[in-house]
C-alpha cells in the first residue's frame, strides 16, 4: 500500500513539476500536439498550443513546425491539417510546416511522428502541449526515439482554474502510470478538452 501511494505521488508530483518546467531548447522541430478542432478552425485549447509554438518558432527554436492528430469521423479536417491552415495564415511559410495526421490518439501520433522523424534525420523536438501532458508526451516521444523537451502552452482554457488544473493532474498521472505498465494509450474522447 505504501509503495502504491509513493508510486501514485511521485507520479503525481513529477507530472505537476514538469507541468510548470519550460525545458525549450533550440531542436529540430517544434511538435504541436492535436486538440479539438471544428470544420478546420482550432479549438480554445489548440489555437492556445498553435500561439506558443508560433512564438517559439519566432524566436528560432526550431526551423520547422510539425502539428499532429488526426480526423474523427465525419470530419473534413484533421486536428493536423487545421494546425498547419492556422499557422500558415499567421505567417509561417508552407515549407516550414508539416502536418501528420495520423493517430487518433498521443501514442498513435507519436508513432507517426517517430517513422517521419527517422526518414527525414530528425533527432530532437520540443512538444507544445499543454502542462499536465507534458511528462506522458515527452515520454512517449522518448520511446519513439526522440530527443525530446516540453515548452506548455500555459495559456490555454487546461491551466486556468485550479480546479481544471487539479483534474488533468489526476488524469495525466494515471494515464503515465497505464502507459507505463502497459505501453498503450490511455487517451479517451474529453469534451473538456474543447
Amino acid at each position: 500500500m505504501v509503495i502504491a501511494l509513493l508510486l501514485v505521488g511521485g507520479t503525481a508530483a513529477r507530472v505537476w513539476w514538469l507541468g510548470r518546467v519550460d525545458e525549450r531548447a533550440p531542436t529540430d522541430v517544434i511538435l504541436v500536439l492535436g486538440a479539438a478542432q471544428y470544420d478546420g478552425r482550432p479549438s480554445p485549447v489548440l489555437e492556445a498550443r498553435l500561439e506558443h509554438a508560433l512564438a517559439l518558432y519566432r524566436q528560432g527554436v526550431a526551423p520547422r513546425i510539425v502539428t499532429v492528430g488526426g480526423a474523427a469521423a465525419g470530419d473534413q479536417f484533421s486536428e493536423a491539417e487545421s494546425g498547419d491552415r492556422w499557422l500558415t495564415e499567421h505567417g509561417v511559410p508552407n515549407r516550414d510546416v508539416l502536418a501528420i495526421d495520423e493517430g487518433s490518439d498521443t501514442l498513435g501520433s507519436f508513432e507517426a511522428v517517430g517513422s517521419v522523424a527517422r526518414q527525414r534525420g530528425w533527432a530532437s523536438a520540443v512538444i507544445v502541449s499543454d502542462p499536465w501532458h507534458s511528462l506522458r508526451s515527452r515520454t512517449m516521444a522518448r520511446d519513439v526515439g526522440l530527443d525530446a523537451t516540453t515548452s506548455p502552452a500555459k495559456g490555454g482554457p487546461v491551466s486556468q482554474t485550479r480546479r481544471t488544473q487539479f483534474f488533468y493532474i489526476v488524469r495525466e498521472t494515471a494515464g503515465l502510470i497505464y502507459y507505463h505498465l502497459a505501453h498503450a494509450s490511455s487517451d479517451f474522447s474529453d469534451p473538456g478538452l474543447q
